[in-house]
């Protein structure tokens, strides 16, 4: 790490900062709407979770955006396998090559693309807004941010970044009930008819009571919030066909009086701060969201944080519950107790804070859910995790490491198999048996579990090939298990 001056700074010069970065973004005129509490503490509900609500003066107008009312009809319409669908040919062509390249870098500044990076420029950081030209025909995947694009030909894209709390207004009653389910892109295009999809992020998970039709697409626009069905939803994120461009994002709507426990994929973020007397660690908890994660990257190292590695937790957690934070050495934690919620990027975020002297042995962290005491997630923080000096340059990526070192989230998190297996018996790393041997198993997870520790026994070369068909096959899902390792 190279040395830098740092200085204690109060957290009201970071949320000024980030008020400064925000200032320029445009207003949504006429915006009504208030947040409320949507559990009581008494409900038999997992959490008490916080929701948006909001309603716009003034109704949208044009046939290219339909009104609420006309998404619902059109939704109870629609069977759930026509959103949540396998990839379409267009993005898995181009993925395939993407996964060829397993030494690909996922830098925080670049798109990944069927002919490698494209560059990402600041062109002006007062707004936060950035351009890039996509070069030809494709599928492309901005890593540090989750947001993606299918173009049909060249062309020109500015984006920049919003928050929900300046967007939805927080008083006045309510109409509808909201979930804020990503982060808000304000994207522009030239010309316009070239994308044919954009992927938006969200981070709910879609295992559960989750129902894809409570995902619908936001654009805040003069006339208000307009709302807009999504082609389809995958996990990790939502496809818009043929989109229209504006300050856009992934909303939740949940119908009033719905008592149920929204799973999300989370993250967790450990940094220790370096001193010769007294090392400060911060852990955050959050959800999974690419562009936070990297806010909260820059934050933390603009005071000589260092992030550690470690493992997100496997199983989804409920939106809004809370979380009890504990550690082995019974060192002092400020505060104990974090509320699983979500701020934009850019928005002050909680964490828990504690101090470790000098850390002579190692700590065990836990994360523990609040009501039922179940433990969500731990760690083990040695001394020799903490590096004063700089650290050294990080090793080639090998696709073997990846697949052994996420084990426990391949089996929780890969979807279907049928393309991996196919992938790999042509590749001669399964035969037809093995093949069959993984098809009979009962569930999903233990299908995946097989497979992976056959595939383990075999070798690096089978690993990397696995890591090849996972990268083709789901390319969101290797992105967003490779920035949680950045």
């Amino acid at each position: 790490m190279d040395k830098k001056e740092c200085h204690e700074k109060s957290s009201s010069s970071g949320e000024e900062l980030w008020r400064r970065v925000y200032r320029e973004l445009p207003p949504v005129s006429q915006m009504c709407g208030s947040i409320l509490h949507f559990f009581d503490e008494d409900d038999e509900t997992e959490a008490e979770a916080l929701w948006f609500t909001a309603f716009p003066k003034y109704q949208p107008s044009g046939e290219d955006i339909p009104s609420v009312s006309e998404q619902q009809e059109s939704s109870e319409g629609q069977e759930s396998g026509d959103i949540c669908s396998e990839e379409n040919q267009i993005v898995s062509s181009y993925a395939a090559k993407l996964g060829s390249e397993v030494e690909q870098d996922y830098t925080n500044h670049q798109f990944l693309g069927p002919e490698g990076n494209v560059d990402v420029e600041l062109i002006d950081k007062s707004t936060n807004t950035y351009s890039l030209r996509f070069p030809t025909a494709g599928w492309y995947l901005w890593s540090a941010t989750g947001l993606g694009f299918v173009v049909r030909d060249a062309v020109t894209v500015t984006i920049a970044f919003g928050s929900w709390s300046q967007h939805l207004a927080l008083d006045l009653q309510h109409h509808e009930q909201w979930l804020a389910a990503g982060p808000l892109f304000a994207v522009t295009a030239e010309p316009e008819e070239a994308v044919a999809e954009i992927h938006l992020p969200h981070f709910i998970s879609l295992q559960g009571e989750v129902d894809v039709s409570w995902f619908l697409v936001a654009h805040f626009k003069d006339e208000g919030m307009v709302l807009e069905q999504p082609s389809r939803v995958e996990p990790f994120y939502a496809v818009l066909d043929n989109p229209s461009f504006s300050l856009m994002g992934i909303l939740l709507r949940i119908a009033r009086g719905t008592r149920l426990s929204i799973p999300i994929t989370s993250n967790t973020l450990l940094y220790f701060h370096p001193h010769p007397e007294d090392i400060k660690f911060h852990l955050y908890l959050v959800p999974s969201d690419a562009l936070l994660t990297k806010m909260i990257d820059d934050e933390e190292e603009r005071f000589c944080g260092v992030r550690l590695q470690t493992s997100p937790p496997v199983e989804p957690l409920t939106f809004g519950a809370h979380y009890s934070v504990s550690n082995s050495a019974h060192l002092e934690i400020i505060p104990t107790e974090l509320k699983l919620s979500y701020r934009s990027p850019g928005e002050i975020q909680p964490f828990s804070k504690f101090y470790a002297g000098q850390m002579k042995e190692p700590i065990q962290l836990e994360i523990t859910e609040k009501r039922h005491e179940i433990l969500v997630w731990k760690t083990v923080v040695k001394p020799v995790d903490i590096q004063l000096g700089a650290a050294p340059s990080p090793p080639a990526f090998s696709g073997a490491a990846f697949v052994r070192e996420n084990h426990r989230q391949l089996q929780a998190r890969i979807g279907d198999l049928k393309g991996v297996l196919d992938d790999l018996q042509d590749n001669e790393v399964l035969s037809e048996n093995e093949k069959e041997l993984v098809e009979q198993a009962k569930t999903r997870q233990s299908k995946t579990d097989a497979l992976l520790s056959m595939v383990e026994k075999k070798g690096d070369r089978a690993l990397e090939l696995l890591f090849r068909s996972l990268s083709e096959r789901d390319p969101y899902l290797v992105s967003y298990l490779r920035q949680q390792s950045l």
